[in-house]
């Protein structure tokens, strides 16, 4: 992993709301945490659009400085380089995400990362930070196992069934899946993560494949955009509405998930509303039969 130059480095700090470094204790690295998991949602744009972009993390790291952001790769590697950056001491791990139904698994289609505090910082000195899914915690998690976060977003923190010495965090009912398991071998490439970014991004039978997701959370909310269906989770339950107009979706966007779609021209992001309205349509049809 590199590191930042110090333009670079304030001009990502920027991009997430914050204004000054600090040494690298805890207390900053939770900052940074909630800071990233708010301002940069987790998306399936550039997938949806058929570009996607590399998983290298100097890439990576330029999709958040160019205002953009990505899935777990991008948003997790380049966070990876941040944190190393201020001077955190990061891991990569091979990880796996369980979907609703299936079994847990290990399978480098997530890459986790950790890291190592110094045993003065805290009571823990091993640290699970990912920013790489919309549904996963708003904070730093102690590699203790136990369960953490007040309801609605309550994680349980296990050890792994399918990776040894490893761990498993479990999302609440509600979550996009049911949980991530970790190998506990630290990883020093993105070797083996790039044939999964390949299957991902480019293969008909990834499970992104025409899929325009954002999940993007904060302190109280859990918000995912499904092509024209917004479902919001909060202590007051889950919420779902119907966006209607073009207008109503790129406001959204903006406000909600901090996406202004940058990269895309006023053309491309009509055509990328068309394209999202006549799928959702088609799927109404389906729903009423």
């Amino acid at each position: 992993m590199n590191t930042l130059a110090h333009s670079d480095l304030m001009s990502y700090l920027k991009r997430i709301g914050i204004n000054h470094i600090k040494p690298p204790t805890l207390e900053f690295l939770s900052e940074l945490h909630r800071a990233h998991v708010q301002y940069l949602s987790w998306q399936t744009i550039d997938i949806f659009a058929g570009r996607p972009e590399g998983i290298h993390p100097a890439d990576s790291v330029q999709l958040i400085l160019q205002g953009r952001s990505g899935y777990c790769f991008h948003l997790n590697g380049a966070f990876s380089i941040l944190l190393r950056s201020l001077g955190y001491a990061v891991q990569w791990h091979r990880a796996g995400v369980q979907p609703h139904g299936e079994q847990p698994r290990v399978n480098s289609f997530h890459l986790g990362l950790s890291v190592l505090l110094p045993e003065t910082e805290s009571e823990a000195t091993h640290w699970i930070v990912d920013v790489g899914l919309g549904g996963m915690p708003f904070e730093p998690l102690p590699l203790r196992f136990g369960a953490y976060g007040a309801a609605p977003f309550t994680y349980n923190l296990t050890s792994s069934a399918v990776a040894s010495g490893g761990w498993r965090l479990e999302y609440e009912p509600n979550g996009p899946s049911e949980g991530v398991d970790y190998a506990p071998e630290v990883v020093n490439t993105l070797d083996e993560f790039i044939p999964k970014h390949e299957f991902y991004s480019r293969s008909a039978e990834s499970p992104w494949h025409n899929v325009f997701l954002l999940r993007q959370r904060d302190a109280v909310v859990s918000s995912e955009l499904r092509g024209c269906m917004l479902r919001t989770h909060s202590t007051e339950g889950i919420k779902k509405t119907e966006i209607q107009s073009y207008t109503e979706w790129r406001d959204l966007l903006e406000a909600t998930f901090h996406e202004p779609l940058v990269r895309y021209s006023e053309l491309e992001r009509r055509e990328m509303w068309e394209r999202i309205r006549t799928v959702h349509e088609v799927w109404k049809r389906t729903q009423s039969v």
